[in-house]
């Protein structure tokens, strides 16, 4: 499902870590497409934290890049707070067509840390996207409802000075995998929050 790679100054790799993340059944009909699916979600103004520390771990999956909303003005972030809006607004903007329904074909690798998200080719020579942590808002996961059994992942993130905000959405393999990827960095949200608060 991912691998594990080990960063140079590792300093507490025999730590483990308990890993947990918002997750609620969601119904819904949109433009046409029916859906019934689990999403797991990501709220990062969520101030609870597990006290367990995470090394210099990065959890590295598989994914399709599927396409992104950029430059959206900033109150949009405020409108998309839960996540049937933003599912919402991502159907709304592939039968729109500003975002394609089917990603390309090529693999992608995603890397998750705790310095936040990094969207590499599979050689990692070319980096496409980062995400730094301080600046995603959300991370959700949900069923794309083309029936396949693929799973989309939608990240939302800010500028530094909060004037625009923007929606990366990247096809994961099935449901399993893009849980796995939001309780990652959940796990990196809690780690950062009770190192803010020591």
């Amino acid at each position: 499902m991912f691998r594990k790679v080990k960063k140079r100054h590792s300093s507490s790799s025999s730590q483990s870590s308990e890993i947990s993340a918002k997750s609620k059944s969601v119904d819904s009909s949109l433009g046409g497409l029916s859906r019934s699916s689990t999403v797991a979600s990501l709220d990062t103004d969520s101030t609870k934290s597990s006290g367990n520390a995470v090394s210099d771990i990065c959890a590295e999956f598989r994914v399709k890049y599927v396409g992104a909303i950029e430059k959206l003005h900033f109150d949009m972030s405020k409108i998309l707070q839960e996540p049937l809006d933003l599912i919402s607004y991502i159907d709304a903007a592939q039968q729109d067509g500003k975002l394609p329904f089917v990603p390309g074909d090529e693999d992608m690798l995603l890397g998750v840390s705790k310095y936040g998200v990094k969207v590499a080719s599979l050689d990692q020579y070319d980096v496409l996207h980062r995400h730094p942590l301080y600046l995603i808002v959300r991370m959700l996961c949900y069923d794309d409802g083309l029936g396949a059994g693929k799973n989309l992942l939608a990240l939302k993130t800010t500028d530094a000075k909060q004037h625009e905000c923007a929606i990366w959405v990247y096809q994961c393999s099935n449901a399993e995998q893009a849980q796995s990827i939001c309780k990652v960095l959940s796990a990196y949200f809690d780690c950062a929050l009770a190192s803010e608060k020591s």
